[in-house]
């Protein structure tokens, strides 16, 4: 489909390769590997999520927890493209962003 958005998680092999995904028309393209763009990893949200739950004494990480934390991981690509909807893995405000919208609903 023309400008579709394929997320292809399966590692090592992902259910389509990036490159045949662009060619059928998809726009965005994320995968698990590091090697392609918008690589999408756990280690972008575990520190922060468990940082913010133990920061805040949480006894339970709740679904508002991991929609915060997944909009702070969103809120960390200033400038986002098709070639970068996620932040890197090695982007050092990944975990205090996560952490802080973590701590925060989690305290509430």
């Amino acid at each position: 489909n023309k400008d579709a958005i394929i997320f292809a998680l399966a590692n090592p092999v992902p259910e389509i390769m990036p490159s045949e995904a662009k060619l059928g028309g998809a726009r965005v393209v994320a995968s698990g590997r590091s090697d392609f763009p918008n690589q999408v990893n756990n280690v972008l949200v575990y520190p922060g999520i468990f940082k913010g739950a133990i920061e805040a004494r949480a006894k339970n990480i709740t679904n508002e927890m991991k929609l915060a934390a997944a909009i702070a991981l969103a809120k960390v690509v200033k400038n986002p493209s098709a070639e970068r909807i996620i932040p890197d893995v090695f982007d050092t405000g990944v975990v205090k962003a996560v952490s802080n919208a973590v701590k925060k609903i989690a305290i509430r």
